[in-house]
């Protein structure tokens, strides 16, 4: 039986593959791609489902993809919103320390930040704290200007629309259920929008399938715990704070990070309307829901008040969830992002991409030129 065939199919359509195939049909002009997705329409798991922070890339060890693909994302981004008027903010990013010992934790960012190229970081007193911000508590905070706000939609629709141009042929609704690794390339099958079933051969298989991604992985032959590719899905909760509220305080502001960077703590967002939200925690789960717990708004006041005295238990209301496809799971200590190509494994032309969480959004232009390189594009 014969199959059609492109050059590329992408799997996932959440702002890293979009990213990626805008990139590479950018770059392969004239090729053929599909982008390949189980929902209706592209960015409905984690992309559409975050603080939509542009991150500076002060957390992450030295030498991770997550800090040189954030700082590297970061001025891309930035650009790609210029060019093509995506709705951005610069706000600015306080991370603020009450206790002596979260204000030793802002040296050590501080450290960190300079050795992963972010040199625009400032140390604040209290005094100078309560200039920019009145309305927040700190003995010390670390000021990034650099950190921004962004429309994640509008950016995801751009992108979509420039893959599009580009010759990309999108198929939501279609679900990846089987993948054959053939002599060249290689045979996808999925399951139809009608149920009905088909099959695709590429040379080129990308897996940006955020949640999925491990269970795609499986698909091909990998074993994912024996590869280190096993998710941990990791739900975090959002509470929405009253209007008038949020013209209380103009930068983000973020407690010191969690430890092993299992997450940045529950940190103050303003959304590009100007509202302002409380979020995300860490919890992890045995499979997706995005039910936000109404019970828990007693945990997020109490996370925040000691440096955001203004808020009141009862101005919290749940918001959103989202879920973070981590590698880590309670307890274990950091993991970088694992983009790879397989050719190690005997599946030349295949790159996965697993674990991308914080700082992917940030980091969606870096990580798609990396897939670039990596195809020698």
């Amino acid at each position: 039986m014969k199959y059609d065939k492109v050059d590329t199919i992408i799997i996932g359509a959440g702002v890293i593959g979009l990213a990626v195939a805008e990139e590479l049909s950018a770059r392969w002009p004239g090729s053929s791609a599909v982008l390949i997705d189980r929902h209706e329409s592209f960015g409905r798991e984690t992309s559409s489902r975050n603080s939509e922070v542009i991150h500076a890339g002060i957390y992450y060890p030295t030498g991770t993809l997550k800090a040189g693909l954030c700082v590297e994302g970061k001025t891309l981004l930035y650009e790609f919103c210029d060019k093509w008027k995506i709705p951005y903010q610069r706000t600015g990013k306080l991370i603020v320390a009450g206790t002596a010992e979260e204000s030793a934790s802002l040296e050590e960012l501080l450290d960190q930040a300079t050795a992963n190229g972010v040199d625009d970081l400032e140390v604040l007193g209290s005094s100078q704290v309560s200039e920019l911000e009145p309305s927040v508590n700190a003995k010390h905070a670390l000021l990034s200007p650099s950190t921004g706000i962004i429309d994640s939609h509008a950016l995801m629709t751009r992108l979509e629309q420039n893959a599009l141009q580009n010759g990309v042929l999108p198929a939501y609704c279609h679900f990846v259920n089987a993948i054959e690794p053939l002599s060249e390339g290689y045979r996808v099958h999925f399951e139809n929008p009608d149920r009905s079933t088909d099959a695709l051969e590429c040379l080129h298989l990308i897996n940006c399938a955020g949640l999925q991604s491990d269970r795609i992985a499986a698909l091909t032959g990998i074993d994912p715990a024996a590869a280190g590719y096993r998710l941990h899905l990791c739900k975090g909760e959002y509470f929405s704070l009253p209007q008038v509220k949020g013209s209380l305080i103009r930068h983000l502001i973020y407690p010191p990070p969690l430890q092993d960077l299992t997450g940045l703590g529950i940190h103050a967002t303003k959304t590009l309307d100007g509202r302002l939200r409380l979020g995300p925690n860490t919890l992890y789960i045995p499979e997706e829901d995005y039910r936000v717990d109404p019970e828990h708004a007693a945990d997020f006041y109490c996370a925040v008040k000691a440096f955001l005295p203004f808020i009141e238990e009862a101005d919290l209301e749940p918001e959103m969830a989202g879920i973070r496809p981590k590698l880590s799971g309670p307890g274990e200590p950091f993991r970088d992002f694992v983009i790879r190509e397989e050719s190690e494994r005997s599946l030349p032309g295949l790159i996965n991409l697993i674990g991308i969480e914080s700082p992917g959004l940030t980091a969606s232009f870096g990580i798609a030129r990396l897939v670039g390189r990596l195809l020698g594009a």
